[in-house]
């Protein structure tokens, strides 16, 4: 695990911690597969994996068995660094032609 990622995970719960180490090791898993593996509530999981979606470590994508529910995967450390910066920088431009449209009209 790199630096960057021990960094994000310091200051999340412990609970947070042990769902993303079977992430990373797992792969993919769903609310309840997760809850499973690592004996924690599904309350408890959908909590550590709401925490660790915040800091951009973990993604939520759609279960291909069964469009209701999500499945979690890791980010993997590429996508981090280069997906949040782009998108940063993109919003203000996206948003400077509709309010430049707006008072146009």
């Amino acid at each position: 695990m790199d630096e960057a990622t021990r960094e994000l995970l310091e200051p999340l719960p412990p609970s947070a911690k042990l769902v993303y180490y079977v992430l990373d090791e797992e792969g993919r898993f769903d609310q309840t597969g997760l809850a499973e593996e690592t004996r924690l509530s599904t309350r408890t999981v959908r909590f550590a994996v709401e925490k660790l979606t915040d800091v951009g470590l973990v993604e939520e994508g759609l279960c291909p068995k069964d469009a209701r529910r999500s499945v979690y995967a890791p980010v993997p450390e590429s996508e981090r660094s280069t997906g949040s910066e782009p998108e940063a920088a993109s919003e203000p431009d996206a948003e400077a032609p509709t309010a430049t449209a707006v008072a146009e009209d």
